[in-house]
């Protein structure tokens, strides 16, 4: 599991202009089961993505088609992390230990 920490590194006018390219790409990998949540930031500074995605170096693959990234408006921060607990709706989510 993995959370993506964006971060502008331009106004928000140009962020504004790629925006709906930026959303399009979240509802493609909503869809093909990559990203669990998202939202921007409070106060409206980049945004965080909840991803699932094999490894980071597939999430890394992926995100380079972000719009946002893609035109260098945006950094990206990746942090792994291994789910032990869970709402009782996200369970499958929990890593087992062996």
């Amino acid at each position: 599991m993995f959370i993506v920490s964006i971060t502008y590194c331009t106004d928000l006018s140009q962020v504004e202009l790629l925006l709906a390219e930026h959303l399009r790409f979240l509802d493609a990998n909503y869809q093909a089961g990559h990203f669990l949540a998202s939202g921007p930031k409070v106060p409206r500074t980049g945004g965080i993505i909840l991803a699932n995605i094999p490894s980071r170096e597939a999430l890394h693959t992926l995100l380079e088609n972000d719009p946002f990234y893609r035109d260098g408006i945006a950094v990206y921060e990746i942090t792994e992390f291994s789910v032990t607990k869970a709402a009782a709706n996200l369970s499958e989510l929990v890593v087992q230990s062996s």
